[in-house]
């Protein structure tokens, strides 16, 4: 693979080794987890950084499988300026392998996802989004908007769009070795 900068070609040896790898988990991979996707996805394109993340989300269930994100979701990020558009998907154990960051919206996902793993470094990869949280600390979770109303959509979003940017700096800062 290469680049080329300021008409120079710039040889980059295994980008892929580089990338730190992000997944996104909420029950059915429908409301909370693909909005979490498409917000970092915008965070790291609005920051250039698309080529050092790899970005996915998924459901504990499959009730959902193959199915775009809920419609109310979808019209609360256009709203933001957001596309979320990508197709559920169910969580599997070789995620554990492919993703080094995997977080989820609740303690119930936590608990599912954990139950999944098959060593200590599996689980030392599970991290609750809320506790990126930066301006709504107070927060306990990431609810569940789907058996509620617009307001439960964008406050789920609030905190995801608030999260999405603390994990970001962060994983950022520990690039520069600042954390």
């Amino acid at each position: 693979m290469h680049r080329e900068i300021s008409g120079r070609i710039i040889i980059v040896l295994f980008p892929d080794i580089m990338k730190k790898r992000l997944l996104f988990i909420c029950l059915g991979n429908i409301c909370r987890s693909p909005a979490a996707e498409g917000v970092m996805k915008a965070i790291v394109q609005s920051e250039w950084k698309d080529d050092e993340y790899e970005i996915d989300s998924a459901g504990i269930g499959s009730w959902h499988v193959g199915d775009l994100p809920d419609r109310r979701m979808r019209q609360c990020g256009a709203k933001r300026g957001y596309d979320f558009n990508s197709r559920a998907r169910q969580f599997k154990v070789a995620d554990f392998d492919r993703f080094d960051y995997i977080f989820v919206m609740d303690r119930e996902n936590e608990y599912d996802v954990c139950s999944m793993a098959r060593s200590e470094n599996d689980k030392q990869k599970v991290y609750r989004l809320v506790d990126y949280l930066v301006t709504n600390k107070g927060a306990a979770t990431i609810p569940d908007p789907y058996y509620g109303n617009e307001r439960d959509f964008e406050y789920a979003l609030d905190l995801i769009e608030d999260a999405c940017r603390g994990v970001f700096d962060r994983l950022q800062a520990k690039n520069k070795g600042n954390e």
